[in-house]
């Protein structure tokens, strides 16, 4: 058994963090509205920090629930958000920005 209100804590982080994300680039309809001007650039910056949380959080959610909750919503792509957050990290001036759209 697992901390369930920890659990709980991490899941609302992280939804918080993807409507903040959603929010934001409503009007981002190419990666060009990213890369073509300064304010652009800023928000891609930003988008890839909520994004490093998301990754990060989802992390920590599945080790403080010992592997037993991701597998069981398996709809969901928890591999391609943690790697996401691994390219950002690690290989940041190699993000595309055309990778980071929401669509």
């Amino acid at each position: 058994m697992f901390d369930r209100t920890l659990a709980i804590d991490i899941i609302t982080l992280i939804d918080d963090n993807l409507k903040t994300v959603l929010q934001r680039t409503k009007h981002i309809e190419s990666a060009n509205d990213f890369t073509s001007s300064e304010s652009g650039m800023i928000l891609l910056d930003s988008i890839c920090m909520k994004l490093v949380a998301v990754g990060e959080s989802i992390k920590n959610l599945d080790k403080v629930t010992n592997k037993e909750l991701l597998p069981q919503y398996r709809q969901i792509q928890w591999k391609q958000a943690m790697g996401m957050r691994d390219i950002i990290v690690h290989h940041y001036f190699d993000v595309d920005a055309e990778q980071i759209l929401i669509h």
